[in-house]
């Protein structure tokens, strides 16, 4: 299971997205700043307690948190997916 936490005008965020994009990688996201009210607020909790601070992107690869734009965790984390 993959899951990301973005922002929508993040250019980090959206690197994040077409990495997994050109790898086939299935994922869902969540643009935070695209959600409303109680949905984007418990996106934030979440993102504040996977990382300890609201920083985007988050990408969770099963138990994996992988905080900002790093394609070598990326594909360490994909390697061990099940």
């Amino acid at each position: 299971m993959v899951k990301v936490y973005a922002l929508s005008t993040c250019p980090w965020c959206k690197k994040v997205k077409k990495y997994l994009d050109d790898k086939d990688v299935q994922y869902d996201v969540v643009d935070v700043d695209m959600v409303q009210g109680e949905e984007q607020k418990k996106a934030l909790e979440e993102v504040e307690k996977l990382t300890g601070k609201r920083s985007f992107p988050v990408t969770v690869i099963n138990e994996v948190v992988i905080t900002g734009y790093k394609e070598d965790k990326i594909d360490e984390a994909l390697k061990n997916e099940t």
